[in-house]
């Protein structure tokens, strides 16, 4: 590579969108990328984690109570919920965990990875933020295939061609590949970050430490 060549980074990120923290992460990581702005050339990729993957296909439960039980009690859920309400606002995210309904997130999945090829109205990091918004801003069902197909209208697809889309079985097998590799890679919390197949990044960490180390690992591919 030579010293005028523009480094070049591929970002491969696990990440479920009934997950808080994977919805601040994409705020933080595209300020982040905002901030290098062309200086590194990054691809993105979005890759499928189910929190609950055991959740019931075409069944919805009010957030809130999902929390109470996986944090110990009404008390407990009320506290965690404001946090990450309280933190998201910062990013400019408005949580309404209130009408939040938990629900299998596969066919968003599914719509995500849809959404990578270049046949498709609109990019994978947009359907991911429309998904996100739906279920953390709107309360929209993501599990529910007439609610998707209301989201992604605004993005240029056809409401027609979302419904044939999901009531085949397109995308399942990737969806189960995403699953399978996070598995493999040993993710076990989301967001993850991977880094050119070799750095990872856990969590949603600050705008200025995902900068640094984008620009960091920018500065490693060109040692190499």
């Amino acid at each position: 590579m030579t010293a005028d060549t523009k480094p070049a980074l591929t970002v491969d990120i696990w990440s479920d969108v009934v997950c808080p923290w994977c919805y601040i992460g994409k705020a933080r990581f595209d300020a982040a990328i905002s901030a290098i702005d062309g200086e590194i050339d990054i691809t993105v990729n979005y890759h499928a984690y189910q929190l609950d993957p055991t959740a019931s296909p075409g069944k919805t439960e009010p957030v809130r109570g999902v929390y109470e039980r996986k944090f110990g009690g009404p008390e407990a859920a009320e506290r965690i919920l404001g946090h990450v309400t309280s933190i998201a606002a910062e990013s400019g995210i408005t949580f309404n965990m209130d009408i939040a309904q938990r629900a299998n997130t596969m066919l968003a999945h599914r719509l995500i990875e849809w959404a990578s090829r270049e046949d498709t109205p609109s990019t994978q990091a947009d359907v991911k933020h429309a998904l996100l918004a739906a279920y953390f801003t709107d309360g929209k069902n993501v599990g529910d295939p007439d609610d998707l197909a209301e989201v992604l209208e605004p993005l240029g697809f056809a409401r027609h061609e979302t419904l044939a889309f999901l009531d085949s079985s397109d995308a399942t097998e990737d969806v189960a590949n995403d699953l399978n590799t996070a598995a493999q890679l040993g993710i076990t919390a989301v967001p993850t970050y991977v880094i050119n197949g070799q750095w990872s990044i856990p969590g949603a960490q600050d705008a200025e430490t995902f900068e640094r180390a984008l620009r960091r690992l920018a500065e490693r591919t060109q040692q190499q």
